[in-house]
């Protein structure tokens, strides 16, 4: 049995204490246990910030989407509001227009009485020096020319105002429409927003995205600037709609006083026409009791001439009687009782042609007194003959504007639509009603 010895070399080398060994293996598990707790922590927060910034982001992502949503909303809602304002406000300018070209076709036809009621005052002005007089038909004539003439006043000033405004809703319809091609832009911008998402091929990084822009405004004042343009869009619409009546309650109430006054000028005019048609009468029935009488008094006239002529025999037989007596002898002269009978004849026929003489010329100068009333009323009914031919003419004349306006009130029928729902329904209308 052979005896081996075992040769061991030692590193030159420093050896370790085995506690320093354990030392160190302690050392290195509780390094190794700090960095597993760090990295296990450091997972545990990044998971937690994964999840955290992803729930943040979407979250982020989806508040933004249902801000956007709720702007599109509200840009819809608004472009509605004004949409509406806007379509009042085309229905309005339009109603406007219409009724300003009534107002003008209005004034138009205004043109016709204006010349009839000239020409109605100028054939009156025809009339004799007599009878032209302060009379009621040139007062209401004079009346009805100055509503005419104050109707066009107003209907000038009207159509004035209508243009002004119809010029200042043409600023504010395009100021309107450009501000609904505006939020349309941007609603449709929204829009597309909305509907971008991370995916899209359209996104990119910008230069500053946090920079305001140029030009912006807060949102306070975008609110304030719509609820202005809704305003302006309804006080526009009041105002236009105020003038709109107020043209259609002027033209109205010109054609009642206008239509008014022509009945109360054709009744002062039939009135008048009566009244001169009456002392016509009264002096044809004068002038022929006139001309009776004339014949009568000449007649009378005459037999008090043939009475005076018949005297004068019997006041010469008188005379000569006496004048013969006289000459008798002078025993035979005597104031006897035939001298004093034949002295009271003379002076008795004396005294009847005196009385005769100053009755035929107080009959003759009645007569000329006859004569001359009787070329006046003659005159006087030439005169009232011409005044009622000119009369006449006149309210022929005048009446023809009624015809024009019955048959523009007869071109127009206002009833038309409740005619036609009449008919459509087939409803009986009770005449006793």
């Amino acid at each position: 049995m052979s005896f081996h010895l075992a040769v061991s070399l030692e590193k030159p080398v420093q050896h370790l204490a085995l506690s320093d060994w354990q030392a160190r293996v302690d050392r290195l598990r509780n390094v190794a246990n700090a960095r597993r707790a760090d990295a296990f922590t450091m997972r545990n927060t990044s998971r937690m910030l994964r999840n955290e910034s992803q729930i943040e982001g979407d979250w982020a992502n989806y508040l933004s989407n249902e801000s956007l949503s709720n702007r599109i909303a509200e840009l819809d809602k608004w472009r509605d509001l004004i949409a509406k304002a806007f379509g009042r406000l085309e229905l309005e300018i339009e109603a406007l227009r219409e009724e300003k070209k009534a107002a003008e076709s209005e004034l138009d036809s205004q043109i016709r009485p204006l010349s009839v009621i000239s020409k109605v005052m100028s054939i009156r002005d025809g009339r004799v020096i007599p009878e032209i007089t302060h009379d009621s038909p040139e007062t209401e004539t004079k009346n009805e020319l100055f509503i005419l003439e104050n109707n066009q006043r107003l209907l000038v000033d009207l159509c004035q105002k209508a243009w002004e405004k119809l010029v200042r809703l043409e600023e504010v319809r395009f100021k309107i429409n450009r501000e609904l091609k505006d939020k349309q832009d941007t609603e449709d911008t929204e829009s597309a927003l909305l509907a971008m998402n991370r995916n899209s091929t359209n996104i990119s990084y910008k230069p500053d995205p946090l920079r305001n822009p140029r030009e912006c405004c807060s949102y306070e004042h975008w609110l304030e600037h719509a609820k202005n343009i809704k305003q302006l869009a309804e006080n526009e619409l009041a105002e236009t709609s105020a003038i709109r009546n107020a043209m259609i309650v002027c033209r109205q109430k010109s054609r009642d006083l206008l239509e008014a006054q022509r009945a109360r000028t054709e009744y002062t005019f039939r009135k008048r026409i009566f009244l001169t048609q009456q002392a016509k009468n009264e002096l044809e029935w004068q002038q022929l009791k006139l001309r009776e009488e004339i014949k009568n008094l000449t007649c009378e006239i005459q037999s008090l001439e043939d009475a005076l002529q018949s005297k004068t025999g019997l006041l010469k037989l008188a005379e000569t009687r006496l004048e013969t007596r006289a000459m008798r002898c002078v025993t035979e002269l005597c104031l006897d009782e035939p001298h004093h009978l034949l002295c009271n004849e003379v002076e008795k026929l004396r005294e009847i042609q005196r009385c005769l003489m100053n009755k035929i010329d107080d009959a003759k100068a009645n007569l000329n007194l006859l004569s001359d009333h009787a070329k006046k009323v003659d005159d006087d009914l030439e005169n009232k003959k011409q005044s009622l031919q000119t009369d006449s003419e006149a309210l022929q004349l005048h009446e023809t504007l009624n015809e024009e306006e019955f048959a523009v009130l007869k071109d127009h029928n206002p009833c038309e639509q409740t005619d036609r729902n009449v008919e459509l329904t087939r409803v009986v209308l009770d005449p006793r009603k």
